[in-house]
């Protein structure tokens, strides 16, 4: 079994060629799944109305499950976070939402995504933003100084869940929220086609069950937690995939039929956290 610091190399690694395919032109993807199964995890989440005024580069570089930007509520004159910010397609539209007198701060791990992030930043001519490098493990940043956490399909590849959490929960303001997208399972799903599916969904996926999400937000100290689908997953999505590892997709269909979902997760640290 890969020990965590072994899963983020290889995680920073399709990440930073993700990168550099965006900076080249290319759409950008994780090198094992990009030519059979992509379009139905990142397509389609932003609206042209969104993206009409950001860096090409920025929208190649997305490679979320969801829009969180959407969803979320996010109000003039706040402080926002972006756990693992990519390309920083998330950052800049939330940089718009808190206008000049708020602030947002994105982080990523990879020297490459890095890059993008801020040539994007300085196409788009946007100021209250500062890209962060780091791992979402360990958040650069204060006790309490951040009113809103988001993030797109980035915390089901960590091995160490229960420290990102942590980490979210010391880092947000009391009553502060948290309102991410991410891959969830629904139920139980044999090991070896676990497997398979995560690397179809995102690289090397962790993805929890949902009770299982629940259950590790509510040990970091989050309540009023939400879990709501935004794109369920069908067996045809995943055919062509399960098909190249060796599976017999037809046999497999009831054990994995709408089990992998996007979710978009909200969940809040109580005015009284520390």
């Amino acid at each position: 079994m890969n020990t965590p610091e072994e899963l983020k190399a290889i995680v920073r690694g399709e990440y930073g060629q993700a990168a550099r395919q965006a900076k080249q032109g290319g759409s950008s993807c994780c090198s094992t799944v990009c030519t059979i199964t992509i379009d139905p995890i990142t397509g389609d989440l932003y609206h042209p109305s969104q993206t009409a005024n950001l860096p090409q580069a920025a929208i190649a570089a997305s490679l979320g499950c969801g829009n969180p930007t959407a969803l979320a509520d996010i109000h003039p004159g706040e402080t926002v976070l972006d756990l693992g910010s990519g390309g920083g397609i998330d950052v800049l539209l939330s940089a718009r939402r808190v206008g000049p007198t708020g602030k947002v701060y994105g982080l990523d791990m990879t020297d490459e995504m890095l890059s993008v992030a801020h040539e994007n930043q300085a196409k788009a001519k946007i100021h209250n933003v500062e890209f962060l490098k780091g791992e979402i493990e360990a958040i650069p940043l204060a006790d309490a100084t951040v009113d809103l956490i988001i993030s797109n399909c980035v915390i089901n590849l960590s091995p160490e869940k229960d420290r990102v959490f942590a980490e979210a929960y010391r880092v947000l303001k009391p009553g502060g929220r948290l309102a991410i997208s991410d891959i969830v399972v629904r139920g139980s799903v044999q090991a070896q086609i676990r497997k398979n599916l995560e690397l179809w969904a995102g690289c090397v996926a962790g993805a929890l069950e949902e009770s299982d999400y629940r259950a590790f937000l509510a040990k970091a100290g989050f309540d009023a937690i939400e879990i709501v689908p935004t794109r369920v997953y069908s067996l045809e999505d995943a055919r062509g995939f399960l098909s190249g590892a060796g599976l017999d997709v037809d046999a497999v269909a009831p054990r994995i039929q709408d089990r992998f979902m996007s979710a978009f997760i909200r969940a809040r640290k109580g005015m009284g956290g520390e």
